[in-house]
């Protein structure tokens, strides 16, 4: 192996010239090396020593205790590596746990914490909100979980603007509800109805049945399909024809 210069053992180590000086003055680290003009030259056994000096100061030891390692008659290179593996996987995992507080501390300093079930079911009341979700549970229980799952992921802010989104969507769709269900404009907004339903639910197979399955619930139970607050069995079979149109031409091949 080239023995390397003072300099270059600076540069591949990532340490200092003058921290070199200093642990060649201390005996903690001598060069292989020195010449009459007092230049300085490692080899191998140096560059192994350098790093087992690296890795203790990682760790927190003093010069002092590392030389004092390092010194020891039966010291060996293997069990020591070894033993800096270990504790250093012990620091990274002590390291995760601080950047995972953190993070959840930005996110409480921003607002943007996740949801909780009880925060899903805001606007409506208590009684009602327990009934639906039990109701929906016992009905569809998978696709509940996944909903919810989906949904508890967001942060209030995003939550908060889905909602408004689906609102927007539906006052529009209650405005054009006398139009035909399978007319452009009717479909335009059935779309993005489509794309807020699919935030909700999250990516799953055979969406255009569910999303056909959907608009049935509406008919069956028109809780789900409001006008100022009130169920519709009009604008329910509204949404029926418009969505069970927009599946069908637009959704099989998804």
């Amino acid at each position: 192996m080239k023995q390397l210069s003072v300099k270059e053992l600076a540069n591949a180590a990532g340490v200092t010239v003058r921290t070199l000086h200093v642990y060649d003055k201390t005996g903690l680290l001598k060069p292989a090396i020195r010449t009459d003009k007092k230049y300085r030259y490692y080899g191998q056994a140096e560059l192994l020593r350098l790093q087992q000096i690296l890795f203790y100061k990682e760790l927190g030891l003093t010069l002092a205790e590392i030389s004092s390692l390092l010194d020891t008659p039966d010291f060996d290179v293997i069990k020591a590596l070894t033993g800096h593996k270990k504790a250093l996987r012990k620091k990274q995992a002590r390291i995760a746990k601080m950047i995972a507080t953190i993070d959840k501390t930005i996110l409480n300093l921003k607002g943007k914490i996740k949801m909780t079930h009880k925060e899903l079911y805001n606007g409506l009341p208590k009684e009602q909100a327990l009934q639906w979700r039990k109701e929906a549970l016992e009905k569809w229980p998978g696709q509940v979980k996944h909903s919810e799952k989906m949904l508890l992921n967001m942060s209030k802010a995003e939550f908060a603007e889905l909602q408004d989104n689906f609102r927007q969507v539906n006052n529009r769709l209650a405005l054009l509800s006398d139009e035909d269900p399978k007319s452009d404009p009717v479909q335009h907004e059935i779309r993005k109805h489509y794309q807020c339903i699919l935030k909700f639910w999250g990516k799953s197979k055979n969406i255009a049945t569910a999303y056909k399955g959907l608009g049935s619930l509406y008919v069956s139970d028109n809780r789900y399909a409001m006008i100022n607050g009130e169920g519709s069995l009009r604008f329910a079979q509204f949404l029926n024809e418009a969505m069970s149109y927009f599946a069908d031409t637009q959704l099989q091949n998804k």
